[in-house]
């Protein structure tokens, strides 16, 4: 056996404060601004009177076996969100269930813990190291692109989702001028809701077009942006390939078939799951009907929005921000902020627990997992190595 000398044994306990210094050292700024952030929405909604905790009375009409079913929605709902990746990810690499599945949920848990959705670049840290859940090694570019793929995919699928529900669902008349609690016009939050369609049908396009005919789109780019700067044009065009190269996934129509579906099981439990909890909740309309599906389409729509937007730990306030904007527009005033602060909490409790639930229990099976996040600098103080093929 090789004889470890206390010297090394003592550079290796003197190495681990390090760690944690080289963490705040990194990370220091984007928590502080995430925390200012926060205070601020936090602020902003209590000022305009919007109930981050419900009171008790809020409770009244809550069926407390719908908020069970909910979670157990919720598994589903987190099995295909995750299980898909693994499509995106064949081209380069055959994956089993069990490694997307564990390295998906501890990335989850990361981007709900961490701000600014620093998270996002766990699952791609863990699922290239080697021989961790077994397979075979994947590329930091590589499994990168799958999931900025992944996420423009999403974007683009629930701006259209909630495109057609703004013009197709009824609102109430006449319609708020501004969100409950928010000092925002509710004509802005279906501004929004067209722009980030907008946001997303352009980023896929952009993707799409270098995937499909990349050496056209890299002369453009450099015909059209060179003019302001080559080099900006060539690091564009260079950035853009290598995002479409997650598009692979579309030349095996098997599989690209496969994720859609997933794709579309993973979004409309999660939709059905929000509206039967709506409906548990008493969310109901002025002459006492329920919550419709069209509806929860519109809520799920402007809450995946606005969690889309880089924000705080926890999503805190982001999240009650895109709930209650939506409610604002089918909804009366003390309804949203009676049933429906009951409602917009137990959403974001279970949500939030449920992640951080499996995300402990992803780590437990894969145990590794914090060693080999401070091995690459997410969790640590080692330089974060630049996205490449090596």
């Amino acid at each position: 056996m090789a004889h470890v000398s206390d010297a090394a044994i003592r550079g290796t306990k003197a190495a681990k404060p390090s760690a944690g210094n080289g963490f705040l050292r990194r990370y220091g700024f984007k928590l502080g601004a995430s925390a200012v952030i926060t205070c601020g929405i936090v602020a902003t909604v209590h000022k305009g009177g919007l109930k981050l905790l419900p009171e008790g009375g809020d409770f009244d009409h809550v069926r407390v076996w719908t908020v069970a079913v909910y979670v157990a929605s919720l598994v589903v709902v987190t099995w295909f969100r995750s299980v898909r990746w693994r499509l995106l990810l064949r081209p380069i690499a055959e994956l089993s269930r069990k490694r997307v599945v564990v390295v998906s949920c501890i990335g989850f848990a990361a981007i709900l813990l961490m701000p600014f959705r620093i998270g996002e670049f766990v699952r791609p840290y863990l699922i290239r190291s080697p021989g961790r859940l077994g397979g075979k090694s994947i590329s930091l570019t590589a499994a990168t692109s799958s999931v900025v793929a992944e996420r423009v995919i999403d974007g683009l699928y629930v701006s259209i989702v909630l495109a057609l529900a703004l013009l197709f669902v009824p609102t109430v008349h006449p319609l708020p001028d501004r969100v409950v609690g928010i000092p925002v016009t509710v004509a802005h939050v279906r501004m929004s809701g067209y722009a980030m369609l907008g946001l997303f049908g352009t980023a896929f396009a952009t993707i799409a077009v270098f995937y499909f005919a990349r050496s056209w789109a890299h002369r453009t780019t450099l015909a059209v942006l060179g003019k302001v700067s080559p080099s900006l044009a060539e690091r564009l065009a260079t950035m853009a390939e290598k995002f479409a190269d997650g598009l692979h996934l579309f030349s095996r129509g098997r599989d690209a078939l496969g994720f859609m579906l997933e794709t579309t099981l993973y979004w409309g439990i999660n939709v059905l799951g929000m509206w039967f909890l709506a409906w548990g909740c008493g969310v109901v309309h002025a002459d006492g009907s329920a919550a419709t599906f069209g509806e929860a389409c519109a809520m799920m729509g402007m809450l995946s929005c606005a969690i889309f937007i880089p924000g705080p730990p926890g999503m805190l306030g982001v999240f009650q921000a895109g709930i209650y904007a939506a409610m604002t527009m089918f909804y009366p005033t003390n309804v949203v902020v009676g049933a429906g602060a009951a409602y917009v909490f137990l959403l974001y409790a279970c949500q939030v627990v449920c992640q951080l639930l499996f995300g402990a229990i992803a780590f437990w099976f894969d145990r590794d997992g914090v060693a080999a996040l401070e091995a690459t600098g997410i969790a640590g103080d080692a330089p974060v190595p630049a996205p490449s093929d090596a």
